[in-house]
């Protein structure tokens, strides 16, 4: 299995039967709620509720509904703290989303159960104030053409990924797994479907190190990773070229081998609009100040022969900002790496990290550049049960903060973790509901829908 982090956030929305729901923020002045039923089963069923502040904003809220179906009960949450009694549910803010400014909008949900009919509720209120507006969303204009030829380069602009408009975007990819245990998982028809099947605008390079990696045969791995750079180029994804350390934590074990293999992609692509370089995986059992050494010498080394490359360093604690470590995002906004068109990798996996590691990510993001270079919809193990809801939660927080993001694995690894099923990669198939895991069918319905990248 890939890793295992070593401390794991156990956080649960609190659920169940509450007689008061508790003092309420100052009231908004209109507002409007999107109800959705995602999915339904025997009993059950998933829903969506997307809430729109349109007056003016407010820092902390309660959103308030009553089931129509006596039947019909909260089971789960996220990006809310739940609660029913009787008929009536309350979803109070978190952390993350407490404040919605003026057109701002959360984006929550919960699963449910049922013993009859489910029909949809049609009353809400947000701090007592009876969601009945609309919202007049201007026209997107997302250009057309493959993701890097509408983006072009892209730079780092304030906290946000920007592209050649000199606008936020959020690129939606694959990771490979390790390079030196399933290249054949990388071929042109692999590629093919992830660009024209999946729509995904980004390929992650997974070279690790060490493991039977970049240390055994430097220039083959080299070559290796150029050469995917070159077919994520031909159909129009951006490469994230990975330098995959793990075992040892410490980057500084790796400085040298660093700066060798950074000089020489750096050198061969810099004339490529494609490329952004990940300096260091997951760094663990070292201080944040190691990393920030390590990465203050490898990146001068990227910028000699690619100035304008955007470049993304790990965190301690396995790129959790501190968290797995007992800290937070404190540690780095204090003490930044000394660089620019520079982002920070946060990394969770969904049935491991949930509320607290959604909490740093949400106050971090409005003060570092963050990528979310790897993520596992499963455990920190790689393995066991898929979290839908968790998962859910995760990638509505990355779509609403636009920060980009790289899923754990495009390979047929036997890990739940993997997209495909164990034997697909000696195949022509990579899109079919046949070939795809519990995760890669999730995956490919989210990266598939239509990107809004702006050009104006």
């Amino acid at each position: 299995m890939k890793r295992l982090f070593a401390l794991l956030a156990a956080f649960a929305t609190v659920l169940g039967l509450m007689g008061a729901f508790g003092p309420q923020a100052a009231a908004a002045n209109g507002c409007k709620v999107e109800y959705t039923v995602a999915s339904q089963w025997q009993g059950g069923f998933q829903a969506g509720v997307k809430v729109t502040n349109l007056g003016a904003p407010v820092s902390g809220w309660t959103l308030r509904f009553t089931m129509p179906d006596a039947g019909q009960r909260v089971a789960q949450g996220w990006n809310a703290t739940w609660s029913q009694s009787g008929s009536a549910v309350s979803a109070v803010a978190v952390d993350w989303n407490r404040t919605l400014a003026t057109g701002a909008a959360a984006d929550l949900g919960f699963s449910g159960t049922l013993t009859g009919a489910n029909p949809k509720p049609t009353t809400f209120t947000l701090n007592g104030v009876a969601c009945t507006g609309s919202v007049d969303e201007p026209t997107p204009d997302p250009g057309t053409g493959t993701p890097v030829e509408v983006n072009g380069q892209l730079h780092v602009c304030g906290v946000n990924l920007c592209n050649q408009y000199n606008r936020p975007v959020q690129l939606r990819g694959m990771s490979t797994h390790g390079i030196q245990w399933f290249d054949q998982c990388y071929g042109a028809a692999s590629l093919d479907a992830l660009a024209n099947d999946w729509k995904s605008d980004l390929l992650r390079i997974s070279m690790y190190v060490q493991e039977d990696g970049y240390e055994t045969d430097p220039a083959g791995f080299t070559n290796r990773v150029n050469a995917l750079v070159d077919m994520a180029e031909a159909r129009g994804m951006y490469a994230l070229i990975d330098f995959h350390t793990l075992t040892p934590g410490d980057p500084n074990y790796n400085l040298a081998r660093a700066k060798t293999f950074f000089a020489a992609v750096a050198a061969r692509n810099a004339g490529k609009k494609n490329v952004i370089y990940e300096i260091t995986n997951e760094p663990n059992g070292v201080s944040w100040s190691a990393v920030k050494s390590y990465a203050e010498q490898v990146i001068p080394v990227v910028r000699a022969a690619d100035p304008d490359g955007v470049v993304v360093v790990g965190t301690r604690g396995w790129s959790s900002l501190g968290v797995s470590d007992g800290s937070d995002e404190n540690e780095v906004v204090n003490n930044p790496v000394n660089a620019t068109n520079l982002m920070y990798a946060f990394h969770f996996y969904a049935a491991s990290h949930k509320d607290s590691y959604r909490s740093t990510l949400s106050r971090a993001a409005s003060r570092l550049p963050l990528f979310v270079t790897e993520f596992g919809t499963v455990s920190a193990t790689g393995g066991g049960a898929m979290d839908v809801a968790s998962t859910t939660a995760w990638l509505n927080l990355l779509d609403q903060l636009k920060i980009s993001y790289a899923n754990w694995t495009y390979s047929d690894a036997p890990e739940s973790s993997a997209a495909f099923r164990p034997g697909t990669c000696g195949g022509g198939d990579y899109s079919s509901s046949g070939v795809l895991t519990e995760s890669g069918a999730l995956l490919k319905a989210r990266i598939s829908t239509p990107d809004s990248f702006p050009t104006s």
